[in-house]
């Protein structure tokens, strides 16, 4: 009887040589003793499958994530922090990438978010000598894995555009090992440089641009403490456009006489939905997991959130900002209301994606809902009091308690329980402190058409972050390389190479 569905599918040989093949353990062995293999190991590790048909740059992206260990911050299942497809979610929603897959652009932004070090070229803005370069010093090390985005034409196999980590180099027959994340498809295998080189010059028909690689590695700092910036709503094109070009074309052609006046130009156009674009970094648990203490870890990750708030809250621009949203007119009632004054709100909406996370499945439309909220304070085993916004997530006849834990530098009343919006004044995230963030983000360039001198001096010396903390200048230099390159990837229609700094 006739079986639905596909069984794997036959390897075109040649070009390709199965690494499982004698030819192919050949090639491994002479690699080895060459000292080209060294990547091989941690990413063997970590290899994954595909959950998806069209996951293939997530998978690829979360294997050699893991493989270099790099900490997501936040957890995946029980208490383990583990990167998996489903996290991969900053730069583009799951449900169109399961639907259509993912660009270059889109998954080099998505390796930024997670906080690795990156460096992408297409093969129009590179050579293919500078290809085999990469690939030999990945090859000789285990700090560095390039991960290939490629068309399966050039290699005689069935599909088009791919993505999959390089595990090894044979410097004699010039052959890369591709070790497939469709491994229901085909199995590791050996091609010619020259060929996969073919295949990444390919242009993807989805973007109009030339396919290429990614040469990660791990950071030389961790990722932002509070903030992260968000792909996820179509309209951070605008709010990064707003930011990036329309304010210093603003200030430019405002007559403006003090800060005040700057904030209050920045402030009234800025677009109301604001708060899709810049995202706290929340920490959510089950309540069952944890019960009323805080594991070591959590203590010291909301240590240095509450430091790194703190750090915000005594500069002097969070004081002018704060002056600012104080005052009575519409354009600064609008501006607040967008973010202060929600935190239920927003533990609902946090609750819910971490109850669809730790229950494995994000980017399923799963029916989650947030019953109701309550704020809680506690305290355990003589600690300083901890903040909580408990919720009660609810999914068909299934009851989940879920905990956002709040910084404790935030203003909440103990045991007041919510089931609107309207309460916690004053609770993080504050408007206040989301756009001071913000503003300290903006490239030096943002000021420099203002016209009185006296007042440019002023803004660029509030702005200025050399004498900052160094907790705050890495949170800083975090959302400005953001913005820096989700300008750069709008439409993907700017090269990718990261290594310059953001200006």
């Amino acid at each position: 009887m006739a079986m639905a569905g596909l069984y794997r599918r036959i390897l075109p040989s040649p070009p390709a040589i199965d690494f499982a093949s004698s030819e192919g353990k050949q090639l491994f062995i002479e690699a080895v003793q060459h000292g080209t293999m060294e990547g091989f190991y941690r990413l063997i590790s970590y290899f994954q499958t595909q959950s998806e048909p069209a996951y293939c740059g997530l998978a690829s992206l979360s294997m050699v994530l893991n493989a270099l260990a790099i900490d997501p911050g936040r957890k995946w299942k029980g208490p383990w922090r583990w990167f998996d497809e489903s996290m991969l979610d900053c730069c583009e929603p799951l449900e169109k990438v399961k639907a259509r897959g993912i660009s270059l652009g889109k998954l080099v932004c998505l390796a930024n978010c997670a906080g690795a070090k990156v460096q992408a070229f297409r093969t129009n803005q590179s050579t293919i000598d500078d290809f085999r370069k990469y690939i030999h010093r990945c090859s000789t090390s285990d700090d560095c894995h390039i991960i290939s985005s490629y068309h399966r034409a050039a290699l005689k196999q069935i599909g088009t555009g791919h993505f999959s980590p390089i595990g090894g180099y044979h410097v004699g027959q010039d052959m890369a090992l591709i070790l497939d994340v469709a491994r229901f498809k085909y199995p590791p295998h050996w091609v010619p440089v020259k060929l996969l080189w073919k295949g990444m010059e390919h242009v993807d028909e989805a973007t109009g641009q030339h396919r290429g690689f990614m040469l990660i590695s791990r950071p030389h700092r961790e990722p932002g403490l509070l903030y992260t910036l968000s792909c996820k709503h179509e309209d951070w094109v605008n709010i990064a456009k707003y930011l990036m070009d329309d304010v210093p074309l603003l200030l430019k052609s405002e007559d403006l006489k003090d800060t005040q006046d700057v904030l209050t130009v920045i402030f009234a156009s800025l677009p109301l939905n604001y708060s899709d674009f810049i995202k706290w970094i929340a920490e959510v648990r089950r309540t069952e997991d944890s019960g009323q203490s805080l594991s070591p870890e959590e203590k010291a990750r909301l240590a240095l959130k509450e430091e790194v708030l703190k750090q915000v809250q005594e500069t002097d621009l969070f004081k002018h900002v704060g002056q600012c949203l104080s005052l009575e007119s519409s354009c600064h009632k609008m501006v607040t209301l967008s973010h202060e004054n929600n935190l239920p709100e927003i533990a609902a909406s946090v609750c819910c994606q971490g109850a669809e996370i730790l229950n494995g499945n994000a980017g399923v439309s799963a029916g989650y809902c947030c019953r109701e909220t309550c704020v809680r304070c506690f305290s355990a085993n003589g600690d300083k009091p901890v903040t909580v916004v408990c919720g009660m997530v609810v999914n068909g006849n299934d009851e989940q308690e879920f905990d956002m834990l709040v910084p404790s530098s935030s203003q909440v009343r103990s045991g007041c329980c919510f089931s609107g919006t309207k309460n916690g004044i004053g609770i993080h995230p504050a408007a206040s402190d989301v756009l001071t963030t913000l503003l300290l983000a903006l490239p030096a360039e943002t000021w420099i058409g203002i016209k009185e001198e006296k007042l440019l001096r002023e803004l660029q010396k509030l702005v200025c972050t050399e004498n900052f903390p160094t907790l705050l200048q890495e949170e800083v230099l975090h959302l400005r390389r953001q913005l820096h390159l989700l300008k750069k990837y709008q439409e993907n229609k700017v090269d990718l190479d990261l290594s310059a700094p953001p200006p």
